[in-house]
């Protein structure tokens, strides 16, 4: 009996371990298919993952977040809500994870402009083409008196070969950046100039993050504000 107690054990062991590699093997090819489903439709996945919904996987990809059917053969382009816990948007959760994650990588890149006395930051998606842009930026000390420190990143709609590609990659390539936001902001055209800004990163990452237009402010729980809000009603916002 003593030596059976071992074998049993060790047969156990051997059995789970098959099953958990069976496990990941089926993943796996799961995982393959959605990203080739994806392929299809102009969807890059660049995470899978299993979704609070049991059955459906959650899919970040190039163009925010969608779900699917494990085999790939349903897809899901919507929010995912939690109705038992009140309607929590599980969707906005996952997206606020993905842009504060994205925040931390481009910190770096992203042109500042500071409150003395800072009591909120805020991350705006701005482009110097569009109007609304141009009002919140014509507003910036206002924003910063009120404690607000405003951190741009660049989104031109436009895409790679737009106008507003042009006047964005010239603010950022420029030795001083505050002054030639502001500029660029007041309609002023600047001198076309290419660096290593990243510029296409910020777009693609604004995409992923659910940015569809300008500007769109980033809260710093990862949550998002489309559109432009005055400083005060901001403020009203930030301070709740």
């Amino acid at each position: 009996m003593k030596l059976l107690k071992p074998i049993i054990l060790s047969t156990l062991a051997i059995a789970a371990i098959a099953v958990s590699i069976s496990t990941m093997a089926v993943s796996s090819d799961s995982d393959s298919v959605i990203r080739d489903k994806f392929l299809k439709i102009g969807l890059v996945a660049k995470k899978i993952e299993d979704s609070p919904m049991p059955g459906l996987k959650q899919i970040s990809t190039n163009r925010g977040i969608f779900y699917a059917s494990e085999d790939a053969k349903f897809f899901v382009a919507g929010r995912l809500f939690n109705m038992e816990a009140g309607l929590v948007n599980l969707t906005e959760g996952a997206l606020a994870d993905l842009r504060l994650s994205g925040m931390e990588e481009f910190k770096d890149s992203m042109i500042v402009f500071p409150a003395k006395q800072e009591k909120h930051t805020i991350t705006v998606f701005t482009d110097t083409t569009c109007t609304f842009c141009q009002r919140l930026h014509a507003q910036i000390a206002e924003y910063n008196n009120l404690g607000i420190t405003v951190r741009y990143m660049a989104f031109p709609r436009g895409g790679l070969n737009s106008r507003s590609f042009t006047d964005v990659s010239a603010v950022w390539c420029a030795d001083d950046q505050l002054t030639a936001m502001t500029q660029a902001k007041a309609g002023q055209r600047l001198t076309p100039a290419r660096c290593d800004a990243p510029i296409m990163g910020h777009f693609d990452f604004g995409q992923a993050s659910g940015v569809t237009g300008t500007p769109a402010i980033i809260l710093d729980d990862g949550s998002m504000i489309p559109g432009y809000k005055p400083p005060q009603e901001l403020a009203a916002i930030l301070n709740k």
